[in-house]
């Protein structure tokens, strides 16, 4: 069975991305950034990288024994004392599915929860996501789509019509899909969040409920609910087409900004909705408006 040698560093003022690139060039087959502590980073925003104020680096090498060969060269390269570098050997394992072991089950209100695949979740009643993080943006974890997720709970209307506009992994137009609503549209600017969304919707069986849209132009009118969980900015600019795409009196869930945006989104919907906050997590908030 193939071992493997494990050298992790402490992080600290080396710069995250000439460290990693050391890592490969040393013959690295993985290399992961972790917590040193225990401090929270919440789900990153697309395009978002964010650290832990401690972070160290674990790079995993194909066994040469030469363990202290390989840390002369990655000290070397860093600049780094290699007696600050440890090393050890470890078996075989199924590294690709190892990390999900710190993901686990989230709920969000009274009956729905996110849970990774290799978890499971015995609550009465449950209504349950199975999620694992992937590429894409959206898990639950981070508290916009908490927010939405905890609305979605407490209000949607079984057999609703509803769109996830910016959609990322789809998790909220699943979660929709799985507590009820009889149609789910859902639409990303990144091709990839599409194709998590597709492959999410068919492993959670609901993949005639939802539809992936590769153009926002072929999102259907007259919905009930519409849910745009992304960032304040689009969300202003997007306030008319909107408004175009929900019947009168359809809810409009706006999310991904902070609490001082709020003025600004309120402002910019105000023509077509009647908009008011509906929750708040760690400085981010949740809006609701209603389609005049």
């Amino acid at each position: 069975m193939t071992a493997y040698l494990e050298l992790t560093f402490d992080l600290g003022s080396l710069d995250p991305q000439a460290a990693e690139d050391a890592c490969w060039a040393c013959g690295a087959s993985a290399v992961t950034f972790v917590d040193a502590r225990d401090d929270a980073v919440l789900e990153p925003l697309p395009g978002e990288f964010r650290l832990w104020p401690r972070t160290r680096l674990k790079c995993l090498f194909v066994q040469t024994h030469d363990a202290p060969g390989i840390s002369r060269a990655l000290g070397a390269a860093l600049s780094l004392d290699p007696a600050l570098i440890g090393a050890q050997e470890l078996p075989e394992r199924v590294w690709e599915r190892e990390w999900l072991k710190d993901f686990h089950p989230l709920r969000f209100g009274q009956r729905l929860w996110v849970c990774p695949h290799h978890e499971r979740v015995s609550e009465p009643g449950a209504v349950v996501v199975a999620l694992d993080p992937g590429l894409a943006f959206g898990t639950g974890s981070h508290p916009s789509t908490a927010l939405c997720l905890t609305w979605l709970d407490a209000h949607l209307a079984p057999g609703a019509r509803v769109i996830d506009y910016g959609c990322g992994s789809g998790v909220l137009a699943l979660a929709a899909a799985k507590l009820g609503a009889a149609q789910v549209h859902c639409f990303d600017i990144d091709p990839q969040a599409l194709t998590a969304a597709r492959a999410n919707a068919q492993a959670n069986g609901v993949a005639q409920q939802v539809q992936v849209h590769d153009r926002a132009d072929t999102l259907p009118a007259g919905t009930d609910v519409l849910l745009a969980n992304i960032l304040s900015g689009p969300l202003c600019t997007l306030a008319p087409r909107f408004a175009s795409l929900l019947r009168p009196r359809g809810e409009v869930v706006l999310a991904g900004l902070m609490q001082h945006e709020v003025p600004d989104v309120t402002g910019a919907y105000a023509t077509c909705f009647d908009v008011a906050p509906f929750g708040e997590r760690d400085g981010w908030v949740g809006l609701v408006g209603q389609r005049h």
